[in-house]
């Protein structure tokens, strides 16, 4: 009897659910405070499969919240460290106006500070979990260190970035980690293998930027703020696990009010130099028993030669960098495969008319070349790390019209429109191609065209034809009708519930065959105007 007249809203979705209007109320926050209180626990709003029963009848458009998220977050000890910065803010303009500078100066070190540590710690409970999270964080922080300073984004922000930053690229290079790379429009994408989690981040390319005033930056920065907290603590623990001293120094032991100073971190920030390793973890070498994983078909065999390849594509190689060249992406992919790197006025001290350089990275035409050094357009350095083998020099020497860069981040698959030179690629790299090179779409143009029937006059007057057999044509005419027929007689027979997905399947590929027809048609057009 009590569940006949159980009250309306009182179970299911509308006590699961808050809105954000309640969310605010109930824990006493601003909603600029709510935003970032949100983001650094890692709570989002969540879509109610029956938005009207959660919002109890009305159909307004609301942002909704897990309740039991909600309740978690009304406990959480940061919420009091928002409220005592508004009363020091209040403290703080009631003193300004009164002009009073000593009691200003006593409150600036009180202020209140927030400790994201134990957050981090609750957020990513394990290493792996936290490796995991690390594609936005880098490509944030990335972005952030190549800002200018600006009266939100503060100066310690920018500057932290770009130290995390280039401690992680440091690791990436010291464990040889690095894996892939392509050059786009919006920067340059690296692929790293940390503890068997694949990483992959953007990096800006390096250009002065004005400041942006397009983009709201109040909430990015909160974001920021928890990803430098969480990258000190994955650095620390990379840089421990291969036996690196953390914050990293270069050679022997520094002070640490040496390694503030401006001339240090530019030796850091370069790349160019390795770091010095504790005494007490012992360097283990690399040597898998290639033997024991099977024949050159197993893929873990393929996998650990590739690996070895690129830890050793540069070995014993010098190499030294124009000026117009990009020297933070290259010197990171050179030293990733065990190559030296240099740079007039850098920190390895390599002059151009060094004697040991192997080679000579220039992004302009050369007037005068060295007999004893090969010369590359830069691309060069990017091609063999996705090749995972050195590349013939001859298409990439300066000036030379270079061969397309193609992305290792897409997998080929039969039906796409696969370029002739990326065929030749996946061939040399020992792949069979025949199945893609068959399935690629052919254009009106390579369709077998059909030879007219030249029909003979008919006599005039009075005439006798001799009878002929049907053409082995309009059989094959006859056959596909009839397979037509029969296609669209299975089609009919699909039910109601799975007849949408067909037809979404079929719209899809009609659109990838378009695709492809378009991209076909249009590098035969490139192709004919570069003739």
């Amino acid at each position: 009897m009590k569940d006949r007249f159980k009250q309306k809203y009182t179970a299911g979705a509308a006590v699961a659910y808050m809105s954000r209007k309640q969310a605010l109320k109930k824990l006493q926050l601003t909603l600029k405070d709510f935003r970032r209180l949100c983001i650094i626990k890692g709570i989002y709003p969540h879509e109610p499969a029956h938005k009207k029963q959660a919002n109890k009848g009305s159909t307004a458009n609301k942002v909704f919240y897990y309740r039991k998220d909600i309740n978690f977050l009304a406990h959480e000890p940061i919420i009091n460290k928002f409220r005592d910065y508004k009363v020091f803010l209040r403290k703080l303009n009631h003193l300004k106006a009164k002009k009073e500078e000593d009691k200003i100066k006593k409150l600036y070190e009180n202020k209140p500070v927030y400790n994201l540590d134990t957050i981090v710690k609750e957020r990513f409970p394990t290493f792996g979990s936290a490796l995991r999270d690390m594609d936005d964080a880098l490509s944030l922080c990335f972005t952030f260190a190549m800002l200018p300073h600006t009266r939100v984004l503060k100066e310690g922000m920018i500057d932290s970035c770009r130290k995390l930053t280039a401690e992680f690229m440091h690791y990436v290079i010291e464990s040889q980690s690095l894996r892939n790379t392509f050059i786009s429009i919006k920067g340059i994408y690296y692929q790293a293998e940390v503890h068997g989690e694949k990483i992959t981040w953007v990096v800006p390319h390096e250009r002065g930027l004005p400041h942006v005033t397009d983009v709201d930056f109040t909430v990015l920065v909160t974001f920021v703020e928890f990803y430098i907290a969480m990258l000190g603590f994955v650095n620390f623990k990379l840089y421990q696990d291969i036996g690196l001293f953390y914050p990293p120094q270069i050679g022997q032991i520094v002070e640490a009010e040496e390694q503030e100073t401006e001339d240090y971190k530019e030796k850091i920030y370069s790349l160019a130099k390795p770091l010095a390793k504790r005494k007490d973890v012992e360097q283990v070498e690399d040597s898998e028993p290639l033997d024991l994983l099977g024949e050159d078909s197993d893929a873990l065999a393929q996998k650990v030669r590739e690996t070895k390849s690129i830890k050793t594509m540069f070995k014993g190689a010098v190499f030294y960098l124009n000026r117009e060249c990009p020297k933070e992406a290259l010197t990171f992919i050179i030293r990733n495969g065990g190559g030296v790197v240099g740079w007039e006025g850098g920190p390895t001290d390599l002059k151009a008319d060094a004697k040991n350089i192997t080679y000579h990275v220039v992004d302009r035409p050369m007037d005068k070349m060295e007999v004893n050094r090969l010369y590359v357009q830069p691309q060069w350095v990017f091609d063999c790390l996705n090749a995972r083998r050195k590349l013939p020099t001859e298409k990439y020497m300066p000036g030379v019209a270079l061969p397309p860069h193609f992305s290792p981040f897409t997998s080929e698959k039969a039906g796409d429109y696969i370029p002739f030179e990326r065929l030749e690629e996946l061939r040399s790299m020992g792949k069979d191609v025949a199945e893609l090179e068959a399935a690629i779409p052919k254009t009106m143009d390579e369709l077998p065209m059909r030879k007219k029937e030249v029909k003979p006059e008919k006599p005039k007057g009075i005439h006798i034809v001799t009878g002929q057999m049907h053409k082995k044509s309009k059989e094959k005419f006859h056959e596909t009708v009839e397979k037509g027929q029969e296609l669209k007689m299975r089609e009919l027979m699909i039910s109601k519930k799975h007849q949408r997905v067909y037809h979404s399947m079929k719209t899809t590929f009609k659109r990838n065959r378009n695709d492809a027809l378009k991209l076909k048609k249009k590098a035969k057009m490139a192709k004919a105007a570069a003739v």
